[in-house]
């Protein structure tokens, strides 16, 4: 069996290729690393079962051989990201999705959209179901992102209606861990690189916005389980606990005791005041549920940061 992840050089397509290699598959890796990098899939260097290929998918994708699944994961995913890169990543969510569509369309494969629980948007409704059609500002600053989703899950679902593709769309809520960029924009990343910076931590707002913060490794868990099942209707996977953003900040404190402690700026333009997925449907579905608690999850994340940053205190880019 043969895959094709887009993104595949990014923190969570990476991830994604590591499994989908457990699991016994052959894995390209498309990715053209606006954000994604290379240190992400060093560890896969010379595995006969994986292959990278530096491509835009914005292009058509050109695959030669046999392909049994697409998984769609290229975009930008970090405010700071998809606001430096708005038409790329409008693109990316349109263009890239339709090659990807053609690709397994061509191909007879199946295909994984790696959607978000942005398109929910500032939600009027918690915990988010996947019923829920959110609120979203369609010319906001975040538009390029949470719009570029919502046409993307309607381009999947009218190629699974018109062409017959075997789709899969996945919710993806805040997830965590290894080979996250240090400062990337998100608020794990953000609070532990001004942390080992001896900054204050940024909070935006008065911090009382709420977030729920899933492993890694769970949510691949549930990804994998939700490509080789029969649903072709948007899932939510992420962990329901939900956490104030202040919560959080003060969690992760408290690992850093040297820390010079916390700082308010404005909350940025349609920031989400919740979010908390709804997860009912993965449970009964997939049998799916997170395992990996906050306290184990932040205590291996945060190794990898600590590494990461001496590894750029040394030799900075």
């Amino acid at each position: 069996m043969r895959a094709v992840v887009t993104g595949g050089a990014g923190f969570l397509g990476s991830h994604l290729c590591d499994r989908l290699l457990l699991e016994g598959w052959d894995v390209w890796a498309l990715d053209n690393l606006i954000t994604g990098d290379l240190s992400n899939i060093a560890h896969l260097e010379g595995n006969r079962h994986f292959q990278f290929v530096s491509k835009d998918v914005n292009k058509p994708l050109g695959v030669e051989g046999t392909v049994d699944y697409v998984f769609h994961f290229a975009s930008p995913a970090s405010p700071p990201d998809y606001l430096k890169f708005p038409v790329e990543t409008l693109k990316v969510g349109s263009l890239g999705t339709f090659h990807a569509l053609d690709l397994a369309l061509e191909k007879k494969a199946k295909f994984l959209l790696a959607s978000t629980s942005e398109c929910y948007g500032d939600p009027s409704v918690s915990p988010q179901t996947e019923s829920y059609w959110g609120n979203v500002n369609p010319v906001g600053p975040r538009s390029v992102y949470d719009e570029a989703k919502r046409f993307a899950e309607a381009a999947t679902m009218a190629y699974y209606r018109h062409h017959n593709v075997d789709t899969h769309i996945v919710r993806i809520f805040n997830t965590y861990g290894p080979r996250m960029r240090l400062n990337d924009g998100r608020a794990l990343p953000n609070f532990v690189y001004q942390a080992l910076s001896g900054q204050q931590i940024t909070i935006y707002g008065d911090g009382q916005q709420t977030r729920s913060f899933c492993y890694v490794s769970d949510l691949i868990d549930g990804i994998y389980r939700l490509s080789q099942s029969n649903e072709h209707f948007p899932t939510n996977i992420g962990n329901p606990t939900e956490l104030t953003i202040y919560e959080f900040a003060k969690r992760v404190l408290s690992y850093f005791p040297n820390a010079p402690g916390l700082v308010h700026e404005s909350l940025p333009e349609d920031d989400p005041k919740r979010r908390r997925p709804d997860i009912a449907k993965a449970k009964k579905l997939l049998g799916w549920e997170p395992k990996v608690g906050l306290e184990e999850g932040l205590g291996y994340t945060l190794e990898y940061f600590r590494q990461q940053f001496a590894r750029e205190t040394v030799s900075p880019k």
